[in-house]
């Protein structure tokens, strides 16, 4: 840590649900846990169904460990309930809506009462904070704003912390770094391979990435590796933490990475109570320290409490490290929905990166073919990556053998590595789609 982040890491004054005890956390989460329960029984129809279905009632959480009794809701359900059957505020209430996309089936719609956009902010306030932002300094917010909650909800939250901001949306590269050397900004908020996309194009410029005045990022919305945020770092000089959070449970700010350890989120306990679930046997509640899918309650949430909901990222939750009574999230391996299976054995777009990562003469610019060739009943992955600007044919040849090896052994499945020019594969302007599934439908 440089004396200059060390110092930023100081200054800091944090929230008073920032230091209290984990017995103090915990009898918070159990009050305000039985409050939204009840709250969501009696004003949103489809939690009254499903706890009557499932033949629980807000009176039987007495503890918190009862919450593995309640059912669990899903991406699934907000479809079933669109626009706006989830809400438990009239709409006069209701300050502003946000939305997924809608580009794998109908959109989820979010919303929020004015106090749910002022814990919003605090929330993000507190991630970007924890993160190395202070107020006063300039943030590049290159987030997309717009229904998605990113834009909005990053810009609320540096605004609430005292910060300039810069509302810059995603895209538009050349412009991004016309404005990041003209107005100096200290942080930039983004995607991390949209990061990483600005780099590159600043070296196509004759830029140096690492000449900019840029400290800080502060990068979510996709998973990304250690050997990604050493990339980063390394090529752009400066600290890159995670913050972590989705549209259904609120959106970014759900739990913040510090700088100060850089080893997880942590996870606003405060606002939101973390499950660890077998995603394979949902009943199966598992503990602290092992692998499964993160699931969330809301605890203060207004216009759309969210109870137990299935968010499909893998993770574990681990002590808390800088913020002891918040517990951590491990790094999101992948989601459920993004997961290979090849040949029987499971495969995420993560664990290609963290391994090409570690061979010198690769890029992390990638994307991952599934075809099944015709006339045979076995899936063929194809792995297409860049070579770096300086790597020769000859050597780009030997990394191609060394990244089909090592996907061999640490995933245990075969595939097809093609190094191909720098520059020719899809670069990022926001969220990077990993997978081109080639397979014939049917």
């Amino acid at each position: 840590m440089t004396q200059e982040t060390a110092a930023a890491t100081t200054d800091a004054v944090l929230d008073r649900e920032e230091t209290i005890s984990r017995d103090e956390l915990e009898a918070l989460q159990l009050s305000r846990l039985q409050h939204t329960v009840a709250y969501a029984y009696d004003r949103v129809p489809l939690y009254k169904r499903k706890f009557d279905e499932a033949g629980v009632h807000p009176t039987d959480l007495r503890e918190l460990s009862d919450l593995a009794k309640f059912p669990f809701t899903t991406k699934e359900d907000l479809r079933l309930e669109y626009p706006f059957g989830m809400f438990a505020v009239p709409q006069h209430e209701v300050a502003r809506i946000h939305a997924s996309s809608g580009t794998t089936g109908r959109a989820t719609v979010v919303g929020y009462t004015k106090k749910d956009l002022a814990d919003w902010a605090k929330l993000v306030a507190r991630s970007l904070r924890a993160s190395g932002v202070r107020p006063g300094m300039k943030v590049h917010n290159a987030y997309g704003y717009g229904l998605f909650t990113g834009g909005m909800g990053a810009h609320a939250g540096a605004e609430a912390l005292g910060c300039t901001v810069i509302p810059i949306s995603g895209g538009q590269t050349e412009r991004q770094i016309t404005l990041i050397q003209d107005f100096k900004p200290d942080a930039i908020l983004a995607t991390p391979t949209y990061l990483l996309t600005i780099a590159d194009a600043m070296i196509k410029q004759g830029i140096d990435p690492a000449s900019t005045s840029l400290k800080y990022a502060v990068l979510g919305a996709e998973p990304w590796t250690e050997e990604m945020r050493h990339e980063l770092e390394t090529t752009m000089n400066l600290k890159a933490c995670d913050i972590y959070g989705l549209s259904e449970v609120m959106g970014p700010g759900v739990a913040g990475e510090c700088v100060e350890t850089q080893d997880g989120s942590h996870i606003w306990e405060d606002h939101f109570r973390p499950e660890i679930i077998d995603a394979f046997d949902p009943t199966v509640v598992l503990g602290d320290g092992e692998p499964g899918e993160l699931v969330f309650t809301s605890l203060t949430k207004e216009a759309l409490p969210i109870i137990r909901y299935r968010t499909k990222d893998l993770t574990r939750l681990l002590p808390g490290t800088a913020r002891p009574a918040h517990r951590r999230m491990g790094r999101i391996t992948g989601r459920s929905d993004d997961m290979i299976i090849l040949r029987g054995v499971n495969l995420f777009p993560s664990q290609i990166e963290e391994i090409a990562l570690r061979i010198p003469e690769l890029s992390p610019h990638f994307q991952l073919e599934l075809t099944r060739p015709e006339g045979t009943r076995m899936d063929q992955l194809t792995v297409k990556i860049e070579r770096r600007d300086a790597v020769t044919i000859e050597g780009a040849a030997s990394a191609a053998k060394a990244l089909q090896q090592q996907i061999k052994i640490h995933v245990g499945s075969s595939c097809t590595v093609d190094v191909v020019e720098p520059g020719s594969l899809e670069r990022s302007n926001g969220k990077l789609r990993r997978i081109y599934d080639m397979r014939p439908k049917g």
